[in-house]
């Protein structure tokens, strides 16, 4: 049975395909979640515009994406936290922190699930963390931890 997906589906393949897939398998879950539609000639020609427009906003987010990077790949962000005299943090700084000083110093807003830290930064000094904004552009961002 041809098809043609609505949405991205895992396995299978993303919004706008068309795929030949068993009969059971459109009627039973394909169907009934809203996933797919059989194919048809008008249907034909509104997947082509839907693979077309999502080539085209994913060239626009991640033109953007790769100029958040250029921004952000020289900066050394800077996170003031509270430590002791030995350099150990009270508390930690996590992607939140991270986050929220991006955002105050480069203007920048970042969602905090796109950064990934190994752990929680416990100690003063420099760390690395990665950003992923888009499926192909991921850039480190320079982290200082200084006393508060």
């Amino acid at each position: 049975m041809k098809i043609i997906l609505r949405d991205d589906v895992s396995g299978l393949g993303s919004k706008g395909d068309q795929l030949d897939v068993a009969a059971g398998y459109f009627r039973n879950y394909l169907c009934p979640k809203g996933l797919a539609i059989k194919a048809s000639k008008g249907i034909e020609r509104q997947a082509e515009a839907m693979r077309s427009a999502a080539a085209r906003r994913n060239a626009a987010d991640r033109a953007q994406a790769e100029r958040v990077a250029t921004t952000l790949v020289p900066m050394v962000i800077t996170v003031a936290a509270k430590a002791s005299e030995a350099g150990r943090l009270f508390g930690s700084v996590g992607a939140a922190d991270i986050v929220a000083a991006v955002e105050q110093q480069a203007r920048i807003v970042i969602d905090r699930r796109k950064l990934s830290l190994e752990s929680p930064l416990k100690e003063l000094g420099s760390a690395m963390a990665m950003c992923k904004l888009h499926a192909e552009v991921e850039f480190p961002i320079t982290i200082e931890v200084v006393n508060l």
